[in-house]
């Protein structure tokens, strides 16, 4: 599904390149983009610095035109192409101000769409955010918009999918009792890789078992 987001600014970005969009639109008062790279500025060229600067601001342009990105992604995308740090923060904090980066909102809609997509509960959602660079407040608060239904019902999900033209066997001899036990491990470790809480999932597993084996 398109990002209504993420198209505006791939199409801001391409007047941006084309010459249409005001050069400063992303600059604010920055002391590291001088006037002298915007047309009629002083100088009849940029300065290393306005040069960096312009430079950097174009990739993140492009970065955040893919998909959207934490603050500490785009740190880390920049210092791999060796801006200063001067830069770096010039840049990224006129990208806060015009809400291209906003890790609040990153984080909600990251939390949203990686539950609701591939089932991640808690654990794996705050795993992946910490990984991305965001703060561990920003986290709780993403994380707060899922309740313990919305986790158990992606956990049963899951349950089923990987239940789904699976046999389990209901006698009550050993071999049945062990192939029981093994369908369950590996049912409760799917769950707690995926970010489920241990206790609920072998809950949640022994549950959907019962009712199979009815």
């Amino acid at each position: 599904m398109a990002d209504p987001k993420v198209d505006a600014l791939r199409e801001t970005l391409q007047k941006y390149e084309s010459g249409e969009l005001r050069s400063d639109l992303f600059e604010g008062n920055s002391e590291v983009s001088p006037s002298a790279e915007k047309p009629g500025g002083g100088g009849s060229a940029a300065s290393p610095s306005g040069d960096e600067y312009t430079k950097a601001r174009a990739t993140v342009l492009r970065k955040l035109t893919g998909s959207p990105k934490s603050r500490h992604q785009l740190t880390q995308a920049l210092l791999e192409k060796e801006f200063s740090q001067e830069v770096i923060t010039s840049v990224l904090d006129r990208m806060e101000e015009v809400l291209l980066i906003d890790d609040a909102e990153f984080a909600r809609t990251w939390v949203r769409t990686r539950h609701e997509m591939k089932g991640l509960g808690s654990a794996a959602l705050r795993r992946e955010l910490q990984e991305k660079g965001i703060a561990k407040e920003t986290i709780e608060t993403a994380l707060d918009q899922l309740t313990v239904e919305d986790e158990d019902a992606a956990a049963r999900e899951l349950i089923e999918n990987k239940l789904r033209g699976v046999t389990i066997p209901v006698g009550n001899g050993e071999e049945d009792r062990k192939e029981r036990e093994k369908i369950t491990r590996r049912l409760v470790g799917m769950l707690g890789r995926r970010g489920h809480n241990p206790g609920a999932a072998f809950q949640l597993v022994r549950e959907a078992m019962e009712v199979r084996s009815a």
